[in-house]
């Protein structure tokens, strides 16, 4: 059986197949998380944003950022062009280990939102003095 690709001019169909919703052009949150041995690092980028359009919430080892900025509206809502929508956004992450979410920390500075949640107690690594008997 023969193989056939259809194609437009100069430009094959595999490479107009639609992308997924992402970084630019969607809600998706893009973060980066680093841990260490005491806590988890997570930066969000959230340019444009004030300290009362973000909000974090810690459950278990799940860390929720919830935000966006107030939509744009025209004074008689007609548009000719509208690409500044509901810039809402919720991202959950499961961190894989437990955290202690009372001595979480966050701090938002030039559109970086960072949040430091400590590892507890019973997951930081431990040292044990060795003794000579």
């Amino acid at each position: 059986m023969p193989f056939y690709m259809i194609t437009r001019p100069n430009r094959p169909v595999w490479r107009h197949m639609p992308q997924s919703v992402g970084f630019n052009g969607g809600s998706r949150l893009p973060v980066d998380i680093q841990a260490d041995e005491d806590s988890y690092v997570i930066t969000a980028a959230v340019p444009g944003l004030k300290l009362d359009e973000v909000e974090i919430k810690i459950l278990d080892n799940v860390v929720t950022l919830i935000g966006g900025a107030q939509e744009h509206t025209a004074e008689d809502g007609r548009y000719l062009l509208r690409e500044m929508g509901d810039s809402r956004f919720e991202r959950s992450l499961e961190l894989p280990d437990q955290v202690d979410a009372s001595k979480a920390e966050a701090s938002l500075k030039d559109g970086l939102l960072t949040v430091r949640v400590p590892k507890a107690e019973e997951r930081r690594p431990k040292t044990i003095e060795v003794k000579s008997l």
